[in-house]
């Protein structure tokens, strides 16, 4: 590995060089750099093949798991079916074996068709597409060079993209304060995007933007801020989103702002290395490097000073940005924004805007809110459900929250920090794995009240790196003596508080001390796996005890019940299985009650465990699993939106307790009973006599229990819009349930 900083992430891959459309605000055609005029319009395909080497051969130098490629213009699809059909191939057949290939594409959708889309699924292209809002919004300047709109050519191909979701990666909108900001607001949400983002359009101080008043684009951008939150945000908004993070501590998501470094390199259908394409408003030759992927390496490109300039962080700033109190969160704003009389050494063309914006933002926004959940989302999760694409997103949310609270135990572990941030930039997905086991959080939780030991730090950043293949040698805590590593096992016998671990090729060892390793249990059926955590110095925090280590026979026996129950749930509740394999990460044993009755928990901050007392028979496992989970997905939900007023203090009859709860904990058993219900509404149908009629009468009690607690909720007028939004999902799936009560 050479001695190179920051490796490149993403590459822009200019495909053709030309447009069908005239967009007279676009920076490519429209502004100070035209070296489009001298290029080839199509790239070809050895120059493909080219910059495919080079990138492989970058990631493979530098160990990068995960390279986004963007394939864009001018127009991409101006280079035909069979052409990018070979620049994809080309593209896999060098990065697949190397590193994970994010591959995209950015279009206007003038010519997006079937054959694309089918082209785009087999290669695993997800689909950017560029739509200015509304008709009127959109075609003020997103016109046909004869003048005609090209508004229904770009919703005809957001329809094909909705058809084909795990295609469709989102609308990119630039900004113009001459649009109605609702309308434009209204008319992408409506399209129900995954994601969107909203781009202040590329201007310098030689060449400043339309300016009607002072903060006209903070003002216009603020008022579709408030909207979409007071909509519950229906679709992560990349802008607000990043300005949310950066505010808490975290990366930005977009070079627009934030303080991280630039990790991306255009290369053009000649062949040529560029900076970022919005430099081609600055000044005519201003992205060029002088570099090409014949000739050079993309680390001779990461050495020219423009690159460099644009990872400096707040170093690269002028004077002004570096005294800024929100230069964490706006960063200069993008670099290209800050050219002016020959230079770069200036704020943001968008400074009092930025500035504006993001003061109303962090007021707003206390709290982080990373992740915003789609419309359909929710409403898919509101039902009882919810199928892999919900709990991944449910799983990524969860993942933020654990990387802030984390954060917040830097100072106390700087080591262990320094190694959490290393492994978030070389091997996120080790670190993502070892971050979502459940009990990290609740390690993180209890620091927050002064609980736990700091130092478990470092053995959470060990395990990521143990994962990932890394040496590493660092001080870890020691509990009971032993040392837990999470999701990987413990090892035992350990004397101190501290001990320095060691770990590589040789495998995982505590320095001068003998000890024994136990690897982490797991429970396997077919290809769903789960942890059978009985080490985690953390898990004791359900409702009930957690049992102690378990011995052999235990875990034999939790095998077999597990089997049992999972091919239960698999052939007869196929439609949780899908959740619970994306979900369920971990079953944490707890102490049988004195009677023998069954006992399980889940815990709020334990995201993805389910706790239980092995139960006297697999369908009874079966049972809890999926009561329990349904309190892991709606406790992740309640984290990020409000269902119901929180201030509210009555107490509510709930049907199945004797004693009254708060609306939080109504809601939780409610949304839990339904698949109660559904287990009974099935069960009754595949046991015979006395099985049978208890499950009938267990089926018939659930339901009308559960029914009228929907009836509750929904007639407490201390639930908020989206949560009405909700119950209501949650009484249509009840409903036809209770045409279903007589015993057939």
């Amino acid at each position: 590995m050479t001695g190179l900083a920051i490796p490149f992430r993403q590459v822009v891959l200019k495909v053709h060089s030309r447009c069908d459309l005239a967009c007279d605000h676009c920076y490519v055609f429209q502004h100070a750099d035209q070296s489009w005029r001298g290029r080839p319009r199509v790239m070809p395909a050895e120059t493909a093949a080219r910059a495919a080497y080079r990138i492989a051969e970058h990631a493979a130098a530098h160990d990068v798991r995960r390279v986004q490629v963007v394939l864009h213009g001018g127009e991409p699809l101006l280079a035909g079916h069979r052409h990018l059909a070979l620049i994809a191939a080309a593209l896999r057949d060098r990065l697949d074996p190397v590193c994970e290939l994010d591959l995209r594409i950015h279009t206007n959708g003038v010519r997006l068709d079937e054959r694309f889309c089918d082209l785009f699924a087999a290669y695993g292209i997800k689909v950017g597409v560029s739509l200015d809002g509304d008709r009127a919004a959109n075609d003020r300047h997103r016109r046909h060079a004869d003048g005609r709109s090209s508004y229904d050519e770009v919703i005809r191909a957001l329809g094909l993209l909705a058809a084909r979701p795990e295609l469709y990666a989102g609308i990119l909108c630039t900004i113009d304060v001459a649009n109605d900001p609702i309308a434009v607001y209204e008319a992408l949400a409506a399209l129900r995007p995954p994601r969107a983002d909203l781009l202040l359009p590329h201007a310098t101080w030689d060449s400043p933007p339309p300016r009607p008043s002072e903060t006209a684009y903070a003002d216009w951008l603020i008022a579709i801020f408030d909207r979409w939150r007071a909509d519950g945000a229906p679709m992560p908004i990349r802008l607000f989103d990043s300005l949310i993070r950066t505010a808490h501590g975290r990366p930005s998501l977009s070079e627009a702002v934030g303080l991280e470094p630039s990790t991306v390199v255009v290369i053009e259908t000649d062949g040529s290395y560029e900076q970022v394409d919005s430099l081609k408003v600055a000044y005519d030759g201003a992205p060029q490097t002088g570099f090409d992927v014949f000739r050079h390496s993309l680390d001779d490109v990461a050495g020219h000073p423009g690159i460099r300039a644009r990872q400096r962080g707040a170093e690269a700033l002028a004077e002004e940005c570096r005294r800024c109190p929100v230069v964490s969160s706006c960063g200069g704003g993008l670099f290209t924004h800050r050219f002016g009389a020959g230079s770069f050494d200036h704020p943001s063309v968008y400074c009092a805007d930025l500035f504006k914006l993001i003061h109303h933002i962090h007021r707003e926004t206390p709290m982080p809110t990373s992740h915003a959940l789609p419309r359909a989302t929710v409403d898919a999760l509101a039902t009882g459900f919810g199928s892999a694409p919900e709990l991944d997103r449910l799983a990524q949310s969860q993942l933020s929250l654990r990387r802030a609270l984390l954060a917040a135990q830097r100072a106390q572990a700087p080591a262990a920090w320094d190694l959490l941030v290393s492994l978030d930039r070389d091997h996120p997905a080790a670190l993502a794995e070892v971050l979502l086991h459940p009990y990290v959080r609740v390690w993180a939780v209890g620091r927050l009240r002064g609980e736990g030991d700091a130092a478990y730090l470092a053995n959470i950043a060990a395990a990521a790196a143990i994962r990932a293949g890394a040496e590493v040698k660092i001080r870890v805590s020691v509990t009971a003596g032993s040392i837990h590593l999470p999701t990987l096992g413990s090892l035992d016998g350990v004397s101190g508080d501290d001990a320095v671990l060691l770990a590589d090729a040789s495998g995982v060892r505590v320095d001068g001390q003998e000890t024994t390793w136990r690897e982490a249990v797991r429970l396997t059926r077919g290809d769903f796996s789960v942890l059978l955590e009985d080490s985690d110095p953390h898990r004791d925090c359900h409702q009930w005890p957690a049992s102690g280590r378990l011995r052999d026979e235990e875990i034999a026996q939790w095998r077999r019940a597990f089997e049992a129950a999972w091919d239960l749930i698999a052939s007869d509740y196929p439609r949780y299985a899908p959740g619970l394999r994306a979900g369920l990460t971990t079953i944490t044993p707890l102490m049988t009650a004195p009677s023998s009755r069954p006992v399980s928990s889940t815990a709020r901050h334990a995201f993805g465990a389910v706790a239980a007392a092995l139960p006297a028979d697999p369908a009874t496992l079966a049972l809890l699993i999926l009561h329990e989970f349904q309190h892991v997905k709606l406790g992740a939900v309640l984290d990020m939106y409000d269902l119901y007023d929180e201030s509210d203090t009555t107490l509510y009859h709930a049907p199945w307790r004797e004693d009254p709860r708060p609306l939080e904990g109504l809601l939780q058993g409610t949304y839990a009973h339904i698949a109660v219900s559904d287990f009974w509404r099935v069960r009754r149908h595949a046991v015979e006599g006395e099985a049978r009629q208890e499950a009938q009468e267990n089926f018939t009690r659930w339901w009308s229990h559960t029914a009228a607690a929907v009836e509750t909720l929904t007639g407490s007028g201390k639930m908020t819009p989206l949560g009405m939004r909700f119950v209501s999902a949650m009484r249509e799936t009840l409903a036809p349930w209770g045409d279903e009560r007589a015993l057939v």
